[in-house]
């Protein structure tokens, strides 16, 4: 209601209106004499719960303000400034130049007075001396009532409608109706003195009970006079807003003192919520970072380990459990270390935006410390498995020599066997002349014979010495056998000498040879070491790994398949002069004739052997034909590994390229960043089942023993750090774009500034490292208007920006760091001095407080982490158990262990 002598509109401008209000509410017969009548005996007692304060007071509102002198002592005591001096005479100039005198000085507070005069005020106009009571209600009582910037009636009512929203029955929409039940008073009431009404007791179809209830206990123990009738508002359709609204506010100025503490206890509450979630954080990241590197600790004597006990299936065994490692136990711990970093991120926006120090970890437990930690881990992943695959093939390679070094020792052992006997032998003593020529041609056959056997031992010796080299673990039989083997071969060395010269002395004596037993022994050694080498080589083991090696081997086997017809012919030639041996024996009857003289070797161990060789041939024909089969099978493993990765890896390129991008800023707003990377991040997961087939084709690849791969620049190694540095690079993006957006709102600057900002930021980040050196730093400031002079104290003053945007000295610039700065710049936050004033309310202008103080103005866990956490008041005259504020507050802005 604007009616009135002058009409504040609750918002500190008064305008004329008072009087047309009236007559228009006259003509429309709006006007409720009920209203005059309350606001009258309203006006009355707020006038005289002001005037009693200088000993006196009025009864009848429009007579006792006509002198001026009581309406001027009103103004002295509600402004505390002292008027003019009134004129004491009793004439009627008397009392208008009085009443003038405070016109004036109501006029001087800002109040444009039109279409009044003294003279109304002297004739004792009614309406008049209500409308300028009125006017000084609204500028001294209403007028400096403020609650979030909204007008004096606005901010009342919105005061109201808080301090009694909890309560049943009650919802205050404006200054009439809703107050005329009487809940509304008691609800005021009792939320600031729950101890002065049981409201549980109240009820709605009492009005008459509940207004009384709240006048008698506002008059007793609030000092605020009964200022309406009970039955009035009761009895009157729509109570008088006026009379309503002088009620209520002095209800708001003494309720006030009330208020600040309510205040400056929710100010508290919220800086301690910050602290005690900045608390927990920092224990989840202690908690995870220990855990952590707690884990690369136990795994890296695990994986710098090169012990193995030299066999294949062991080395095997190891690879396997590799595998195991890296697709069961490292992934969950991938995921911590993007936990980890996301709550280091999160944590440290946190304390900037709450203007706390940046969190410092403990020794040993920073970001980089892990990173670090992270990146050894990978290198000796890399390592081990490096070293797996080479021992591997280096078993692989042992397990084939020292088969090799068995077969050849085999053979040579079968063949020395009873040669020292046989050299030591003194048989040609009682032979005839010829069975001596026999034994010479047969020595001189067991010569060409041990010549030929020369390789086969410096194959022997040089299968052992490699062997040596490459450490296998059985070594020790193997040189023992060698050993035998080379002493063996040189006694028989020693004994071939020396028979030989027994024979020449005994050539002298013994010239009859036979020809043909002879050219046997000279056809048929060198033929029947041809079917030992042969027989040897159709049954060596052989290691290839790609198709043309196995297509090598198999042409010279065609080409040795070629030769067979000759040897053939050879055969044949040797077998017939076996029978030619025969035919003369017979026919000449010559005794032991059969026997040749010159070699050990029949017909029938030729025939054996040319056997076996004829079998052996169509056996490597087969042993060839699967080891193609198996290299095309490895080819065909190749091609499906290289199809796979080449898509895979420009993918993740792709995806790589996009992140970053989008983690620039280059792209829409904070929002649609986010989105899109929860799209990305989403896409990234649903490509895993391609890395888990790819991985299930490199797990092939390896089991066949497949160690190269000529279709494909990318092996597993590099598309799996690939992937995880992509989800990592998501994760952090994600983060990044979460802390700017909590940024922007908690600061309240528009997307236009942080388009500026991002936009600056971008165009000096010229190499996108999403980060500024300080020389880049200082010229993206000073592009955004920020003055930076060149000389000293120009450096100065660019020096501590630095450390307050870079406070580790990392060399280098966030993007989170300079918004922060930018947004700090113009933004306000709570500080140290907020906090000890709000305490100072709490504490009564005391310099110490006490833990029941805490326990009655904070909610009890906060109460409690205060009195648990606050140091001792040292002052002097504090009582035992008071506590110092001032302190704890600055330590919440400072270096601390809290």
């Amino acid at each position: 209601m604007d009616n009135g002598v002058m009409t504040n509109n609750y918002d500190g401008g008064y305008t004329d209106g008072y009087m047309e209000q009236e007559e228009e509410w006259e003509r429309e017969g709006l006007l409720d004499p009920a209203w005059e009548k309350q606001q009258k005996k309203t006006f009355t007692a707020w006038c005289n719960s002001h005037l009693r304060k200088a000993g006196t007071g009025i009864e009848n509102i429009d007579e006792d303000f006509r002198n001026g002198l009581k309406l001027m002592l009103l103004l002295e005591v509600i402004s505390g400034e002292t008027l003019p001096k009134p004129d004491r005479g009793k004439m009627r100039f008397h009392k208008i130049a009085n009443v003038n005198k405070a016109l004036d000085f109501i006029a001087s507070k800002g109040v444009k007075l039109v279409s009044i005069g003294a003279e109304e005020i002297v004739d004792g106009n009614l309406k008049m001396t209500l409308g300028m009571i009125w006017t000084i209600i609204l500028r001294f009582a209403i007028q400096d009532i403020s609650v979030e910037e909204m007008t004096a009636k606005e901010g009342l009512l919105l005061w109201c409608q808080r301090k009694t929203a909890p309560y049943k029955n009650v919802n205050v929409q404006n200054f009439h109706l809703s107050f005329k039940d009487g809940l509304a008073f008691c609800a005021l009431i009792h939320r600031h003195r729950p101890d002065l009404i049981d409201y549980s007791k109240l009820s709605k179809d009492n009005p008459l009970e509940n207004l009384n209830t709240a006048f008698d206990v506002a008059e007793k123990y609030l000092d605020i006079p009964r200022m309406l009738d009970p039955d009035d508002l009761i009895n009157t359709p729509k109570p008088d807003e006026r009379a309503i609204m002088t009620y209520v506010s002095c209800y708001y100025h003494a309720f006030q003192g009330a208020q600040q503490a309510e205040t400056a206890a929710n100010r508290i509450c919220k800086v301690l919520k910050v602290n005690q979630e900045n608390e927990r954080l920092m224990e989840e990241y202690e908690r995870l970072a220990s855990d952590l590197l707690e884990w690369i600790r136990r795994t890296m004597p695990w994986l710098n380990s090169r012990q193995t006990d030299n066999s294949l299936a062991g080395c095997q065994k190891k690879l396997e459990d590799y595998r195991t490692y890296r697709r069961k136990h490292k992934p969950p711990r991938v995921e911590q270390k993007a936990k980890l970093e996301t709550n280091f991120n999160t944590l440290q926006t946190k304390l900037r935006l709450s203007n706390r120090p940046a969190y410092m970890p403990t020794e040993g437990k920073m970001v980089s410390d892990i990173a670090q930690a992270w990146k050894g881990l990978e290198i000796a992943e890399k390592a081990f498995e490096e070293w797996l695959l080479s021992e591997m093939m280096r078993l692989e390679r042992l397990e084939y020599l020292a088969q090799k070094f068995k077969h050849k020792a085999d053979i040579h052992e079968d063949w020395t066997r009873g040669k020292e006997e046989m050299l030591q032998s003194q048989d040609f003593r009682q032979c005839k002349l010829y069975d001596i020529k026999a034994l010479k041609k047969k020595h001189e056959a067991f010569e060409s014979d041990l010549a030929a056997h020369q390789d086969r031992v410096e194959q022997i010796a040089a299968i052992a010495q490699e062997l040596n080299t490459l450490e296998y673990h059985e070594v020790g039989a193997v040189n023992a056998r060698c050993q035998r083997i080379c002493s063996q071969w040189d006694r028989l060395g020693a004994l071939t000498q020396r028979r030989r010269l027994a024979l020449d002395d005994a050539e002298r004596v013994l010239e009859q040879i036979d020809l043909l037993h002879l050219e046997f022994a000279k056809r048929a050694a060198p033929f029947n070491n041809w079917l030992d080498g042969t027989r040897e080589d159709l049954v060596d083991m052989f290691i290839v790994h790609t198709i043309e090696e196995i297509s090598g081997l198999m042409d010279a086997h065609a080409r040795f398949k070629a030769t067979l017809g000759e040897a053939d012919k050879e055969y044949q030639a040797i077998v017939n002069l076996v029978h030619q041996v025969e035919s003369i024996v017979k026919q000449h009857q010559i005794p032991g004739g059969l026997e040749n003289p010159y070699t050990t070797l029949t017909a029938h161990e030729l025939m054996g052997k040319w056997s076996d060789v004829r079998q052996l041939v169509p056996q490597r024909d087969g042993t060839l034909a699967a080891e193609l089969r198996k290299q095309q099978n490895n080819e065909t493993l190749r091609r499906q590994f290289a199809e796979k990765a080449n898509a895979v890896g420009p993918w993740i390129e792709r995806q790589m390229d996009a992140v970053t991008a989008i983690g620039m800023g280059l792209q829409g707003s904070l929002e649609d960043q986010l989105r899109r990377l929860k799209e990305y991040e989403a896409g990234v997961y649903a490509y895993k089942p391609h890395i888990e087939e790819l991985e299930r084709i490199h797990q092939a690849v390896q089991e066949g023993m497949i160690f190269e791969n000529r279709y494909s620049q990318y092996t597993m190694e590099t598309l799996r750090v690939g992937w995880e540095q992509l989800l990592t690079s998501i994760n952090r993006t994600i983060n990044e774009v979460e802390n700017q957006i909590l940024t922007r709102d908690s600061k309240g600057i528009t997307h236009e500034q942080l388009n500026e900002f991002r936009a600056s930021f971008n165009h000096f980040d010229k190499n996108r490292t999403g980060r500024l050196a300080p020389e880049e730093l200082k010229s993206c400031l000073v592009s955004l208007g920020y003055s930076i002079g060149k000389d000293r104290q120009g450096e100065l003053d660019f020096q501590r920006i630095l450390a307050v945007v870079d406070p580790n000295n990392t060399g280098y610039v966030s993007f989170d760091a300079f918004l922060d700065f930018m947004t700090r710049e113009s933004t306000d936050t709570d500080t140290a001095e907020q906090v000890i004033d709000s305490f100072r309310i709490l504490a009564g202008d005391k310099p110490y407080i006490t833990a029941e103080e805490l326990r009655r103005e904070l909610p009890p866990d906060q109460a409690e982490y205060c009195v648990a956490r606050m140091p001792p008041y040292r002052g002097h005259g504090a009582p035992p158990g008071a506590l110092d504020y001032m302190a704890f507050s600055t330590a919440l802005y400072g270096e601390t262990d809290l």
